[in-house]
């Protein structure tokens, strides 16, 4: 454990992260074809499209943390039309987020990514901002798509931190 509350505070959320979208495709996983693909009042219309937006968003931040140049276009995209491949592309992405909180440094937090968004205008903002940006991203869609859950016949998952989190989530 890092001795930076706020690396230790990205690494929990990266933990964090892991173990919503696990709850999340789990539940998903049960759905018919037809509900992951219904469309619905969400930004990315349906569950499906909303978990690959998730992971677009997720790509292009760690590409950015990375030093790429990555431009934030086609973030309506569908990587993954099969739903078991997306499962599987997210479950490789979560080890990758993990293993990036790894290597977090004090130095690196105090650094500033230029980019340009999807709209094309040139940011140039500190890591400390992004990585909270890019794990709040995350929670954000995750909740439209705990909401599409409720549209359904399925109960969604229970998504708390503090729940899930514990050595022995109840």
């Amino acid at each position: 454990m890092t001795a930076n509350p706020l690396i230790a505070h990205f690494q929990m959320l990266a933990r964090y992260n892991t173990l919503a979208n696990s709850k999340i495709y789990n539940t998903c996983a049960t759905l018919p074809q037809p509900e992951l693909h219904r469309i619905r009042p969400a930004f990315f219309k349906t569950i499906h499209g909303t978990l690959n937006h998730i992971l677009i968003g997720d790509r292009i931040w760690l590409g950015r943390f990375a030093g790429e140049e990555v431009p934030s276009t086609g973030l309506n995209a569908i990587l993954y039309p099969d739903f078991e491949a997306l499962r599987q592309a997210r479950i490789e992405e979560d080890a990758r987020i993990e293993a990036f909180t790894q290597t977090i440094t004090e130095d690196f937090l105090s650094q500033t990514i230029t980019y340009r968004n999807n709209a094309g205008n040139i940011h140039a903002d500190r890591v400390s901002l992004l990585l909270a940006h890019f794990f709040n991203h995350q929670t954000h869609h995750r909740g439209q798509i705990h909401d599409m859950l409720s549209q359904t016949e399925l109960a969604p998952p229970s998504l708390d931190m503090h729940r899930l989190l514990r050595p022995d989530p109840v």
